[in-house]
């Protein structure tokens, strides 16, 4: 071949195809070495070139992986790893402004001053190092390469606002992480991208953006470097990092080369910031946009020709300084440090016997610090390798396998895989080092197969974390235009291959609140298109359903089995509401006014069959004049009025009129006028339903409990509340306004005016106790008298009474008086029994007459005469027994008493 030996700079900015030129130049020859930036870039770039000429002609060598075939033609290499000593035809060097990073540039300067093919010699990177390639580099020729697209700067956005395809950089794991949560909170998910991360790992989070699983690319600067994705945005959200010493603020250049990746080839690209970071200043946006930055007037350097007499020659060869005025000696970097430090460990000295052991000394200074730990920690363990390596010569497989089994487990946190994974990276390092292992096939194997282990897991992680798989896979299927089937399963659960993304309630599928996205509009469309099918079949069901399926909750909504299907809506009379539907809007007005139609058609039913006799009277033409109007006032109160404020027109009423209205259910009583019919349960709930609904409640009342005659009052009832239960409200309780009516029945068969007593028959209609009963008499506008009699009286009566009604013609000895006394008066406190009496308001009650009463009773009953004490004051009198001196001895009553007075 003849050809003679060149050297070109291919410079320009990002997406102009660089890194494509240059493999397609080394392919043109039999032999080449590319260098490129990171590990996760040259795996990429390897199986790019594997995919092309086949896995036995390319290799692949990083510090912790070596692919190696028999006989290999292209190397695919980090800067770092890239061989010295190969002859080859072709040498490119990728992302050559890396010349100036603190921690690496050195080795690219090195690469840049030595590393040369045998026919040809690429160094592709940023126009900004053409000025310094033009002085260090003599020979070399330029290539100047314009973007395939452009790149425009589009401000601040929320993350919220971003649109998909864009990518977030964050520039530290912590700040990815938090971003990425917010991401799948607002997006459904997105793929995480770090430059710790395994290329197993990275590659398989690459791949769910790459193909749609989701949206949205979250990473660290390390995208900048030649990761070639389908990004159109790139969003920066801070403009400041740590480069290891001190947390500064990214330079324009720095900024370009992470924007630049947004569009690729002819597709254009937009940039801009989003969260709390600051706004970039026009000069720095024109500077990206144009691709213009000021030339790099240093590169960072070291001396390469090192001495390995001793530690302290090496260390002065290594802290060499340049004559040169484009070079700068680089920053003390972590294995000159560690060199350094190792000199100071006690022994480490004496172990050094000549040039061999300073050169293996330094070999094993090279390990890179993957753990981060703790510089003490990283010297222990080159110490320990370093012995090993002397004592042995190899280090120990047990050794080795201890170290690899402790961290072989894939459960834990991302934080802690991802700390294992920085742990296996070293050991990987060390399995691909020459003659530092025994077995090194094996340990290679091994240390790969615990970094596929935790990469697999770590990738499961942080999907499981930042990932909603439904809205992947539906987001996926609807990129696609794939048919998407869902499934409803017995509960109402939602599928979509397997995923669950919500539930169907009734006619509304309800997303899952984990799934909440701008994104989720779209998805949440495609999965009632989905869901069309069961809908309509359940809205079919629901048609032909029976009423006795349906109900109507205390809150008026509309239940059909579990499932809440719409609710009652205000209409423009009492009787007559309306239905609003529990519909998807995304569903046909067709089906949705279908489902109206049924509910509606329920919902009148049961209004006509629970209202029947109040419609008809309605509706009956038969009343006219007074008659007709009162029976319309009743329809406006749902059949209950209270009679005092309908006084006028009862009076009006004629008899026939009220004839008429009681055949239609109609009960004139004293206190109210009702429908005995509207007092049922059922009645009264929706009672209470409908005039909340004609009142504009947002919360309805509950009605009273089934059954209870009595009620305690309520606080701040609604309006007509206790005529629309069914009671009317005295004192602190409400009575049932039927059973109010069947008391006023017994109460006029007392002389009200004179005053009466409480009967045991008025307590069991009111379900109520004596004190309950005075406290709702008053209510009714009785006036209550308190009063207390002997119990010793009362249980006498009580006997007497019973014998005489339950047992004929046996006289009952003194002793079973006796008895049933003493069981009355076990305790002194029971010694008084309360009564009461109740009268119309302003009109007294003849005490002496009443007394007297009782007085005649007991000495009829017992023999025992008794005198009546003056009261002691007009609301309370008290009863006073006193014996007389004459006892009749044949009265086993008056005996059993006197002889219970004379023990006590």
């Amino acid at each position: 071949m003849n050809k003679m030996p060149s050297v070109t700079a291919v410079l320009g900015p990002t997406n102009t195809g660089k890194t494509f030129y240059a493999i397609d130049r080394m392919l043109s020859y039999k032999s080449g070495i590319i260098g490129l930036p990171l590990r996760l870039l040259a795996r990429e770039v390897y199986d790019k070139i594997v995919h092309l000429r086949g896995k036995e002609v390319v290799a692949l060598v990083t510090g912790e992986e070596r692919i190696l075939p028999l006989k290999p033609r292209y190397w695919v290499c980090t800067v770092e790893a890239m061989p010295t000593q190969l002859e080859v035809e072709f040498v490119a060097v990728d992302e050559i402004q890396l010349c100036t990073d603190a921690e690496r540039g050195y080795i690219f300067t090195e690469r840049l001053l030595n590393s040369r093919g045998f026919f040809e010699t690429l160094f592709m990177g940023s126009d900004t190092m053409r000025s310094i390639i033009k002085s260090i580099v003599p020979e070399a020729q330029f290539v100047k390469r314009e973007r395939f697209s452009t790149l425009t700067h589009t401000g601040s956005k929320k993350l919220n606002r971003l649109q998909p395809r864009s990518a977030v950089i964050g520039f530290s794991a912590e700040k990815v992480y938090s971003i990425a949560e917010l991401i799948r909170s607002y997006k459904g998910g997105c793929a995480v991208v770090l430059g710790a991360l395994s290329p197993r790992t990275r590659n398989s989070q690459v791949e769910m953006y790459q193909n749609g699983d989701v949206g949205f690319l979250v990473a660290t600067d390390a995208i900048g470097m030649g990761l070639n994705l389908d990004v159109s945005h790139i969003s920066f959200s801070g403009l400041t990092k740590f480069d290891g010493r001190r947390v500064r603020r990214l330079a324009p250049n720095e900024l370009a080369q992470i924007a630049g990746r947004a569009g690729r080839y002819m597709k254009s690209g937009t940039f801009g910031t989003t969260g709390d970071s600051d706004t970039l200043d026009d000069h720095v946006v024109e500077a990206i946009q144009e691709s213009r930055f000021p030339s790099i007037t240093k590169l960072q350097w070291r001396n390469n020709k090192l001495e390995f007499n001793s530690i302290q020659d090496l260390v002065g060869s290594l802290e060499l300084q340049t004559n040169n005025q484009w070079l700068s000696r680089t920053r003390q970097t972590i294995d000159l440090t560690s060199l350094k430090l190792l000199n100071e460990v006690p022994n480490i000295e004496q172990q050094l016997k000549g040039v061999s052991d300073v050169k293996l000394l330094w070999e094993i200074c090279r390990l890179p610090d993957f753990r981060d730990i703790t510089i003490e920690e990283h010297i222990k363990l080159l110490q320990q390798i370093f012995e090993f390596r002397r004592e042995g010569g190899l280090i120990p497989s047990n050794w080795l396998h201890k170290q690899i089994s402790r961290i072989d487990r894939t459960d834990g946190d991302i934080d802690a895989l991802s700390r294992r994974l920085a742990f296996i990276r070293t050991w990987t390092y060390v399995s691909e080092c020459r003659n530092w292992v025994d077995e090194e096939n094996y340990w290679r194997e091994r240390t790969r197969e615990v970094e596929d282990h935790l990469s697999d897991a770590l990738h499961e992680s942080l999907t499981k974390r930042f990932v909603d798989r439904r809205t992947s896979i539906l987001l996926k299927k609807l990129k696609g235009k794939e048919t998407i089937l869902a499934k409803v399963s017995e509960f109402g659960e939602v599928t979509i291959d397997g995923e669950v993304i919500g539930s169907l309630d009734g006619f509304r599928f309800k997303q899952d609140k984990s799934s909440s996205s701008e994104e989720s509009k779209a998805l949440r469309q495609a999965a009632v298109v989905a869901l069309e099918p069961h809908i309509t079949l359940r809205a079919e069901k629901l048609y032909n359903a029976p009423d006795l399926e349906l109900d109507i909750t205390t809150q008026g909504k509309i239940t059909w089995g579990d499932m809440i299907v719409g609710k009652l809506v205000r209409g423009s009379e009492i009787l007559n509401p309306v239905v609003d539907a529990f519909v998807d809007q995304e569903i046909t007005v067709d089906l949705k006014n279908k489902i109206l139609r049924r509910l509606q058609h329920f919902v009148d039913r049961k209004i006509a069959a629970s209202f029947e006799k109040l419609i008809s009277m309605s509706k009956d033409d038969g009343l006219v004049g007074t008659a007709k109007g009162f029976a319309f006032r009743l329809v406006e109160n749902l059949g209950v009025i209270s009679r005092d404020s309908v006084q006028n027109e009862v009076k009006a009423l004629e008899q026939d009129q009220r004839a008429n209205l009681r055949k239609h259910g109609v009960r004139f009583g004293q206190f109210t006028i009702f429908m005995p019919i509207l007092l049922k349960p059922a009645s009264t709930q929706l009672k209470l339903i409908l005039s909340s609904l004609i009142s504009g409640l947002n919360e309805y009342p509950q009605a009273p409990t089934p059954g209870l005659v009595t009620i305690p009052s309520v606080l701040n009832p609604v309006v007509d509340y206790y005529s629309n239960a069914g009671y009317r409200l005295c004192g602190d309780r409400a009575i049932r306004i039927d059973m109010l009516e069947r008391l006023a029945d017994l109460l006029r068969e007392r002389d009200s005016r004179r005053g009466f007593e409480a009967q045991p028959e008025m307590l069991s209609i009111t379900g109520t106790s004596l004190e309950q009963f005075a406290n709702l008499m008053a209510g009714l506008g009785y006036n209550v008298e308190k009063g207390q009699r002997n119990k010793i009286t009362d249980t006498i009566l009580a006997v007497e009474s019973n014998d005489k009604e339950n047992i004929d013609d046996i006289s009952l000895s003194s002793k079973v008086v006796e008895q049933e006394i003493e069981k009355k008066l076990e305790s002194d406190d029971v010694l008084l029994e309360v009564f009461y009496t109740f009268k119309w308001i302003n009109e007294k009650v003849d005490t002496k007459k009443r007394y007297s009463k009782i007085k005649k009773e007991i000495q009829k009953k017992t023999g025992v005469d008794t005198k009546i004490s003056k009261p002691v004051n007009k609301k309370i009198g008290k009863t006073h027994l006193k014996e007389e001196k004459k006892i009749d001895p044949d009265n086993p009553f008056a005996v059993a008493l006197k002889g219970l007075k004379e023990r006590r």
